[in-house]
C-alpha cells in the first residue's frame, strides 16, 4: 500500500477546488486537521490526496475513497529520528548524506524512509519499527555517463 501512495503522484489529477474531490474524504480530513491551511487536492481511483500546511509544515494525507485516513506524510530532519534509527545511520552509513527523508504514519504504524547517496551508490532504508532499518532499494549510480558527458565538453 506504501508503494502505491508513494507512486500516486505518478497518476494524480489535481483538483484545487475541494468541490471535484470525494466528499465523504473532504469531510474526514477538516474534521482531523481543522487548522490545515494552503490545502490544495489530487485524487485518483485508490485515493485522494490533501497537501496542506499545519503548524508551518508541510503535510500530506491520503484517504480512502470512503473517507477513511489511510496515511499521514511529511518531510522531517534527522533530529526528529527516534533515536535508534538515528544513531545506527551515523554508525552504519558514515560515507552516505542524507537527501530525502520522510515519516508515514498510519492509525496502526509509523515508519521512517530515508535516502542516502555516496559518490557510488543510492539507497532507500525503511524503517522497521523504532529500533532498526531495511534496505528497500538500492541502485549504483552510473558514473560512465557523467564522465562522457564531462569529457564531451573538455
Amino acid at each position: 500500500m506504501w508503494a502505491m501512495m508513494l507512486a500516486m503522484g505518478l497518476s494524480t489529477t489535481l483538483a484545487n477546488n475541494e468541490e471535484t474531490i470525494n466528499q465523504r474524504a473532504v469531510g474526514s480530513f477538516k474534521k482531523d486537521f481543522a487548522s490545515a491551511q494552503d490545502v490544495k487536492w489530487e485524487s485518483t481511483k485508490d485515493f485522494v490526496k490533501a497537501t496542506f500546511k499545519q503548524n508551518d509544515q508541510v503535510m500530506f494525507a491520503y484517504y480512502s475513497q470512503n473517507g477513511d485516513l489511510l496515511a499521514i506524510t511529511r518531510n522531517i530532519v534527522s533530529s526528529q529520528l527516534p533515536i535508534n534509527l538515528l544513531s545506527t545511520l551515523k554508525k552504519n552509513y558514515t560515507s552516505y548524506w542524507i537527501s530525502d527523508l520522510f515519516e508515514i504514519s498510519s492509525p496502526t504504524e509509523a515508519s521512517y524512509y530515508v535516502t542516502l547517496q555516496n559518490g557510488d551508490n543510492t539507497l532507500v532504508l525503511k524503517s522497521s519499527g523504532v529500533s532498526e532499518w531495511q534496505l528497500y532499494k538500492k541502485e549504483k549510480k552510473n558514473i560512465t555517463i557523467v564522465r562522457q558527458k564531462y569529457e564531451r565538453v573538455n
